[in-house]
């Protein structure tokens, strides 16, 4: 299904006169650019189920799946653009990467937005989970470990979780880019899976009309949640915010 499956009503997440919330599929863009010209464009599909302009508010990479917010005016776009900017939006992900962390960590190193920029301030947050070990030779271990991750950016830099991780020594499974080809072929062998474990888990906001809390949450769908199955792991029923909150990310 990477890449193949197709966004249709039961994807929106949530939805009013002023908002929506997409569940992207992993392999789907969320708008045009140069660099991507086919068919698989969240903007394009969405602004024909709704027979409407909509506004994406922030990107997720392409390999990414979960919630994408989009404005229905561009009154809303630009408020909400701009909370955004503010850090007001607090944004969690799942992860599956490579070994356990014993805790919480808190990542500060700047990243740089293109090749050969001046590297920016970036932050994120991750949260252990769950811890899994496979049996399976990876490299010159015995076994594979993974855990599972809530990440909490609170900004919003080019492969900004991926980058992180691997600079600590815990890639995204799955990253073709940043990631360990070792375990990327061991992880599709145990479960037939090439997609990302990247997953746009949750959003909370302020809504910028009624100024009531807004929380959106959406499961993995599909490769992933058979991933995390397969690890035998559970979703948690809340995202861990206070954690973020604490550490200024949420």
């Amino acid at each position: 299904m990477h890449g193949k499956e197709r966004i249709g009503a039961e994807h929106i997440l949530y939805r009013d006169e002023w908002l929506v919330a997409l569940d992207k599929p992993p392999g789907w863009a969320v708008h045009r650019s140069r660099r991507i010209t086919d068919a698989r464009v969240c903007m394009s599909v969405l602004r024909n189920l709704l027979d409407r302009r909509v506004h994406p508010l922030h990107r997720i990479d392409r390999k990414t799946s979960g919630i994408v917010l989009f404005a229905l005016e561009p009154e809303t776009a630009a408020v909400m653009t701009a909370r955004f900017a503010r850090r007001e939006v607090g944004k969690a992900y799942l992860v599956i990467a490579r070994g356990w962390l014993s805790g919480p960590v808190s990542f500060d190193s700047p990243l740089a937005q293109e090749k050969g920029t001046e590297p920016v301030p970036a932050q994120t947050l991750v949260v252990p989970l769950g811890r899994a070990e496979l049996p399976g030779p990876v490299g010159p271990h015995a076994t594979a470990r993974y855990s599972l991750l809530a990440a909490f950016p609170a900004t919003g830099r080019r492969h900004q979780i991926r980058r992180h991780l691997k600079r600590a020594g815990h890639p995204v499974v799955g990253d073709a880019v940043h990631g360990d080809g070792r375990h990327n072929r061991f992880v599709r062998e145990c479960f037939g899976t090439r997609r990302m474990a990247l997953h746009a888990w949750a959003a909370r906001f302020r809504h910028p009309v009624t100024d009531e809390p807004v929380e959106i949450t959406v499961a993995p769908r599909g490769d992933l949640a058979r991933v995390i199955e397969g690890l035998r792991w559970r979703v948690p029923d809340s995202v861990p915010w206070a954690q973020a909150m604490g550490s200024g990310t949420g």
